[in-house]
């Protein structure tokens, strides 16, 4: 890692996803100066499913970005959100069971997307329980706080007689 390429690197960071236009500036800049920088390629990606909604090429970056360095820990929550986004939920499924192995990543982070793909299956309990899992490696407030929400409106969303089962 060059420091020019932090430098604009960090400097897309910053203006994502508010100021596209210098964000994508800096993001190239930060890109010549070093094509297969995994957090670059990431970001990139992120442009893409987040702000375009085009998944296909947003996947075709993520998988450059993990190609280029397969034990990155920032591209993989990334990446599966495009996965479920897209309802590419068999690749969502690997993918979040190969990034619970990765050492130095954000379990719960990974674990609510495991919730997430089970939620969008319909299988509710299965979703809950992986919301279970996740408090286990929560480890501040705010992950608490957005694992309660869901949990909520995992509740809300099932039927009345399985509420009661759960409840139980």
């Amino acid at each position: 890692m060059t420091l020019t390429k932090n430098k604009y690197y960090f400097e897309a960071l910053d203006h994502f996803p508010y100021n596209m236009s210098d964000c994508l500036d800096a993001l190239n800049y930060a890109l010549s100066y070093e094509p297969e920088d995994a957090d670059s390629l990431c970001l990139m990606g992120r442009i893409h499913s987040e702000v375009l909604k085009d998944y296909e090429t947003a996947k075709k970056y993520f998988e450059e970005a993990m190609q280029s360095n397969i034990g990155n820990v920032n591209t993989p929550k990334y990446y599966i959100e495009c996965l479920l986004s897209n309802e590419d939920y068999e690749e969502a499924e690997r993918l979040i069971n190969y990034a619970l192995k990765m050492k130095g990543i954000d379990k719960a982070e990974i674990l609510l997307g495991k919730s997430l793909l089970f939620e969008r299956k319909g299988d509710y309990d299965t979703a809950l329980e992986q919301i279970r899992e996740a408090r286990k490696f929560s480890y501040c407030r705010n992950m608490m706080d957005i694992l309660e929400d869901r949990e909520k409106l995992i509740h809300d969303k099932m039927p009345e007689s399985k509420k009661e089962e759960v409840a139980e």
